[in-house]
């Protein structure tokens, strides 16, 4: 019995082993093969061979408002490739998109055949109200910055009148001649006027900086003036003595002799 038992066994081994040196190796004849989704995502290709349906292009059907667009897409992308494909129609980035289907928005990771979308389905797109508060957010600071620049180059080219005149006193001065203090002063004044309205500016970002260098260019000309104050007063006027010219007498009057 215990020999009949290990002979049974033993052809039973050996059948199997014969079994398996002749049945080919299913990792090596059922290679994968691999696919790039539309949203860049790689995925296992799927074939006729595995009683799978090759993928499909759905046209979908686009309210956007008073608008109607016509896409055509892959049946088993995503809502958010839906959205890429929306954002070169409409101009909406991704994250300002709405998209309604069947009276629920839908994720931008969800996919459309999963949802039960098929060709001619209807979809309605929305712009998110947060995008347009963001955008009217962003309209207002850009008005604002504008603005600003206006205000500060209107600044500007009246520094550069006054820089001008600036540049004629000291000059003056430089030269030894007197000035009018009243002239100084009107213009210290007049330069004062600017650096208020400077301070009246809001700006912020790159705007701060234009300011910031409209307002250094205001006080140098304020401590240059306030300079050529001091200075001013100390030159002597120069006296220029008149130097007459002096003519010789005019000659004797000739007599003339009369004759009969």
């Amino acid at each position: 019995m215990v020999k009949t038992r290990s002979h049974l066994c033993a052809k039973m081994s050996s059948s199997s082993t014969a079994t398996a040196m002749s049945t080919p190796c299913r990792d090596h004849e059922d290679e994968i093969e691999w696919e790039m989704r539309p949203g860049g995502m790689l995925v296992q290709k799927r074939n006729e061979k595995d009683g799978v349906l090759p993928l499909l292009n759905v046209r979908l059907r686009i309210l956007y408002g008073v608008l109607r667009y016509e896409i055509s897409v892959n049946s088993q992308a995503t809502f958010g490739e839906v959205k890429k494909v929306l954002t070169g129609k409409t101009g909406l980035q991704i994250g300002d998109q709405k998209i309604i289907y069947k009276e629920k928005e839908r994720g931008n990771r969800e996919y459309l055949d999963r949802c039960g979308v098929k060709d001619r389905s209807k979809l309605i797109l929305m712009e998110d109200p947060s995008s347009i508060e963001r955008r009217y957010i962003e309209m207002c600071k850009n008005t604002r910055i504008q603005n600003a620049y206006r205000a500060i180059s209107d600044v500007s080219i009246e520094v550069d009148k006054l820089v001008e005149q600036v540049s004629a006193i000291e000059k003056s001065i430089l030269n030894k001649v007197k000035v009018p203090e009243i002239q100084i002063t009107t213009l210290i004044e007049m330069l004062m006027r600017q650096a208020i309205k400077l301070d009246n500016i809001s700006t912020e970002g790159d705007v701060s900086a234009q300011k910031y260098l409209q307002g250094k260019r205001v006080q140098r000309c304020v401590e240059t003036l306030d300079m050529l104050k001091i200075s001013n007063p100390l030159i002597k006027p120069v006296v220029v003595a008149a130097k007459w010219e002096t003519f010789d007498p005019p000659p004797p009057t000739s007599h003339w002799e009369f004759f009969n």
